[in-house]
């Protein structure tokens, strides 16, 4: 009796470990549900030839140096605009405000939007959009720039906002030519690089 007990209990310890899941990749809570994301066929925007064979989004290494407060301004009476994206969809975008910050021993600013569609969403409406480039742009990291996701409850009393370049992500026109992301704005361009967030899609 005790041979066929023993054999039963091989082969569900081979099947529950031949079933087990690779664990998502991610040095961080943000990366870990990023990679979660874009793991999952039902909402990833990978093509599905990459998705097959994905392990894991590459980040750069974590560096506190590009978590920086910024000095938020509020852009009064600014008026709707058509965002170029890189298809001929055009999105409706306000400017919101100014967010101006030391980094790397120089001062400097971008301009963070309000989707104008977003505010008819309740689950959006507190989105904001903080989209630039820099000197990675092109070969380190995406081209068409990297996105941070900013929210109007993250501004504080005192008109400050904390920046974390480790939490950036890449539109979704870097995996799949079948998305319409919105282009980075010249203005939003930081002339430094900024080795922290996301990098380039390359999933070999």
């Amino acid at each position: 009796m005790r041979k066929p007990f023993l054999c039963v209990l091989a082969l569900l310890i081979f099947n529950s470990c031949s079933s087990k899941k690779r664990p998502i990749l991610g040095e961080t809570v943000f990366q870990i549900r990023l990679n979660t994301n874009y793991k999952d066929a039902s909402i990833s925007p990978l093509k599905k030839k990459d998705l097959k064979k994905f392990n894991g989004l590459a980040f750069f290494p974590i560096d506190s140096s590009f978590i920086v407060k910024a000095k938020f301004t509020k852009i009064k009476n600014a008026l709707s605009f058509k965002m170029p994206t890189n298809t001929d969809r055009k999105i409706l975008y306000k400017e919101y405000g100014i967010l101006r910050f030391p980094l790397k021993g120089k001062n400097h600013e971008l301009t963070i939007y309000q989707s104008q569609d977003d505010l008819r969403d309740e689950n959006y409406k507190d989105y904001l959009f903080l989209p630039f480039t820099d000197a990675t742009s092109g070969s380190k990291s995406y081209g068409g720039g990297r996105y941070m996701d900013i929210k109007t409850t993250d501004i504080n009393k005192d008109n400050t906002v904390l920046l974390n370049f480790n939490n950036t992500s890449n539109p979704y026109c870097a995996y799949n030519d079948k998305y319409s992301c919105p282009l980075t704005p010249r203005k939003n361009h930081l002339d430094l690089e900024v080795k922290a967030g996301i990098m380039a899609f390359n999933n070999p």
